[in-house]
């Protein structure tokens, strides 16, 4: 008996679909950018490991350029789900480094950016950052005589350390990032140093008057 006609997907089908279709992209693309780079990342390199069609790259993200600010702009949701307005430092800082440990993608991507000029957008969006340090400042979470700019750096790069630069951090502290025993050990370290960034700088002290001598 011949087969009858193919049903036509309705609405709600095409939808999931494209959304499937836009994640497993977003996915892929994650991990070539990570492992190579933006200049070292070809699309077809990503629609093969996504296992679509990479014409849907240019379909959905409108090509290269358009997937890697798409997969900045997942991430910037996702940072604000974790060091929300309400968030402390400690907590957000703790939760990068969870984060980090558990997906090291996402800094391998900002490290490759910054290596050097490989051609890729500009989508480090500082003024987010700089608004939500001013802001833990404020809170009390930073003492007000430190330049929370400058704290902000500082803890992005004790967080993406260990993710960066694993050979160096079983080195230095004799297990692997990925071991719960290096996160709790880092962890606990880290927090430490954000409680102590809640505490004013000391001040030199001032040198005590010489008495004059007497005529």
């Amino acid at each position: 008996m011949p087969a009858g006609p193919r049903r036509a997907p309705n609405p709600d089908e095409r939808q999931r679909d494209a959304e499937r279709s836009r994640r497993l992209l977003l996915d892929a693309a994650l991990r070539e950018f990570a492992a190579h780079g933006y200049a070292g990342t070809k699309v077809a390199d990503i629609a093969a490991r996504a296992g679509v069609n990479k014409q849907l790259i240019s379909y959905y993200f409108g090509g290269k350029e358009g997937i890697y600010r798409a997969l900045h702009e997942r991430w910037r949701e996702r940072e604000n789900e974790f060091a929300g307005p309400d968030t402390s430092l400690e907590q957000a800082v703790l939760s990068y480094l969870a984060s980090g440990l558990t997906e090291p993608c996402p800094a391998r991507l900002i490290a490759w950016s910054g290596l050097g000029d490989d051609g890729s957008p500009d989508v480090l969006a500082d003024e987010d950052d700089e608004a939500r340090a001013r802001a833990w400042q404020q809170r009390g979470d930073l003492a007000g005589d430190v330049d929370p700019a400058a704290v902000l750096l500082a803890i992005r790069g004790m967080v993406m350390a260990p993710v960066i630069m694993p050979h160096l951090a079983r080195r230095l502290l004799g297990t692997d990032p990925s071991d719960p025993e290096f996160r709790w050990r880092y962890g606990e370290t880290l927090a430490g140093v954000i409680r102590r960034l809640a505490q004013p700088l000391p001040t030199a002290a001032e040198p005590a008057e010489t008495p004059s001598r007497a005529e």
